[in-house]
């Protein structure tokens, strides 16, 4: 028979037990749900906090709430994009200037256990056209098209019927459809494309710009009104290369040093200044030319890219 004192000690370890049990639960898919909420919210500061809530309602829930613990997280971290999206609707449209993602290293050195999954739906341009869509437009699409859940688990995810989910899937079809490239290019044209890009910014040269940027290209910039930035928005080929050739270059001091890293899936140029991150250029490929052009400059969006190497 057990004293007094082992019966005290067995009920304070069950909670501890069961809290440990809980943290390991939610360490099993943290990758999982830190990718849905970034690609949902195109923040990882704020899917950093979302996750964060997330494990609190987990660790709250009662055991009767949960019969799948993975189906349980996943509806958490959903709603509360959601949620956040819905909120900062207002918040985004004050925003200085055009609204970008913020810039995720992606390179091994970044996530050596490999739990954020980079491929094209992480990448700028995909983001960037995840945002002609409402928030629970973008939750069905992302489940279905990206994470490949099934109607009925996105519906009871969401709190839907499995017929609107799948209305509300043609309809994000039908927003993104105009704007999502029918051909992607591989890593290595993409590579190419954006070394001689960054070969002719650095000499000046007009005509090498030109020869690389499609005739509608779009060179989008963001500096949140913390940083010197070019206009929200430039189109057209001859347009953005005498941009760059005349003004980009006052975008960071002379003695910045460029490096070529791995954002958000693809190779991009980390400008840094004092070995810290000063502005980020990622751009979008098809057919041989450059599509687009994304610069990120705002400070508070360059706290998820590395510090220079020394």
């Amino acid at each position: 028979m057990r004293n007094s004192d082992d019966l005290g000690a067995s009920i304070d370890a069950q909670p501890h037990d069961e809290d440990s049990a809980r943290l390991t639960t939610f360490n099993q898919y943290r990758g999982l749900l830190f990718s849905i909420a970034y690609r949902m919210v195109g923040s990882a500061t704020d899917a950093e906090d979302l996750l964060q809530e997330a494990f609190i309602r987990w660790q709250q829930a009662a055991d009767n709430e949960i019969r799948s613990p993975k189906a349980f997280l996943i509806t958490i971290v959903s709603r509360l994009c959601i949620n956040h999206l819905q909120s900062a609707r207002v918040q985004r449209e004050e925003y200085v200037g055009e609204w970008l993602p913020e810039p995720l290293a992606t390179d091994p050195a970044s996530d050596p256990l490999g739990v954020l999954r980079a491929d094209e739906s992480i990448s700028m341009a995909f983001l960037v056209m995840l945002e002609r869509l409402t928030p629970v437009e973008r939750a069905v699409f992302l489940l279905r098209e990206i994470f490949d859940y099934r109607y009925a688990d996105i519906a009871a995810a969401l709190g839907l019927e499995e017929a609107n989910c799948r209305q509300i899937l043609r309809r994000a079809h039908l927003h993104v459809r105009a704007v999502r490239p029918r051909f992607t290019a591989s890593p290595r044209e993409h590579d190419d494309l954006l070394e001689r890009f960054r070969e002719a910014t650095q000499s000046g040269d007009m005509n090498r710009l030109l020869a690389l940027l499609a005739d509608d290209v779009v060179l989008h910039s963001d500096g949140g009104g913390k940083a010197i930035a070019v206009p929200n928005l430039l189109h057209g080929a001859e347009r953005i290369a005498r941009g760059i050739v005349r003004g980009l270059g006052k975008l960071v001091p002379r003695n910045r040093v460029q490096r070529v890293i791995q954002i958000n899936g693809q190779s991009a140029i980390v400008s840094y200044l004092d070995g810290q991150p000063h502005s980020v250029l990622t751009m979008d490929v098809s057919q041989g030319r450059i599509q687009a052009i994304y610069i990120v400059t705002n400070p508070a969006k360059l706290t998820h890219v590395p510090a220079a190497p020394r």
